[in-house]
């Protein structure tokens, strides 16, 4: 058997991708590092990579039963993330649904024109939404939250531009037995847009957990907070204890770090069969 010759281009680009990673990778090592050390010892130089001293248990007690309420605030996280990412999945896959495959008479106009309001950037609907949720009496609430961001131009587009690739043939010959289009939609578009669905599931949870601009907009009491404004309480409480601020701040990033290792095959492949129609 003849020994493979070495790519030396392909060798010499995973070399400095290796490198560029590690690097990237230091601010994370560097905020478990510091969640596990004893405040005296965070700031000592040179740094301490490996801690002399372990505290990660007295840090993790602080955070999650200290005097400020970290647990509540990561249930608002997993209560908006969810519920957000299950509506944003609900309506804009009907409305991708519905762009590709019902003919109706001004589809394209209407598709152009829901696609316009993507230049609009969000800060300048800020005191329009705030009027609407102060007069729905929904303001400093978690639905009017959920209301605002339950469904998504993008995610729509994004949706849209995969079902483009599912043929035709599937939705008449379902009609042809009988099916109307709710059921063509559940039976049929829906199991065949699982890889497009994972991927908008995903990336939906991710930028609702780190939302951080409408919280603090549209929230005042402190029970309602999600994790970005209660990471704020930390700063302002735990000024000078470093230790203790990056314990919350990691444990704030786990699960979008767990889920997108996990999942990340899915948000990749999602998103390349995405694009693949115009």
């Amino acid at each position: 058997m003849l020994p493979q010759k070495i790519d030396a281009p392909k060798l010499l680009i995973t070399a400095i991708l290796a490198v560029v990673s590690v690097v990237f990778l230091v601010p994370l090592i560097w905020m478990i590092s510091a969640a596990s050390k004893f405040e005296q010892d965070v700031m000592s130089y040179p740094i301490q990579w490996i801690p002399t001293s372990w505290n990660f248990i007295g840090n993790f007690k602080e955070v999650w039963f200290g005097k400020v309420p970290f647990s509540l605030f990561y249930f608002n996280s997993f209560k908006l993330a969810i519920t957000m990412t299950l509506c944003t999945l609900v309506f804009s896959s009907m409305a991708a649904f519905a762009f590709t495959k019902i003919e109706f008479k001004g589809r394209h106009v209407a598709f152009g024109i829901l696609l316009s309001f993507m230049i609009i950037p969000s800060e300048a609907t800020l005191v329009p939404r705030y009027m609407l949720l102060k007069w729905l009496r929904l303001y400093n609430t978690h639905e009017g939250l959920i209301l605002m961001n339950a469904f998504s131009i993008y995610f729509t587009f994004l949706l849209r531009q995969f079902m483009l690739s599912i043929h035709s043939e599937f939705i008449e010959a379902a009609k042809i037995d009988g099916a109307g289009y709710f059921k063509i939609f559940w039976k049929i578009v829906l199991p065949l847009s699982k890889p497009i669905l994972a991927t908008v599931g995903i990336i939906k949870f991710i930028w609702s957990w780190n939302d951080y601009q409408n919280p603090l907009i549209f929230l005042i009491k402190q029970e309602l907070y999600p994790i970005p404004l209660g990471l704020q309480l930390f700063r302002n409480d735990y000024a000078d204890n470093y230790s203790v601020i990056m314990m919350a701040s990691l444990a704030a990033i786990i699960p979008l770090v767990l889920i997108f290792i996990i999942l990340q095959k899915q948000v990749i492949k999602g998103i390349s069969l995405g694009g693949v129609k115009g």
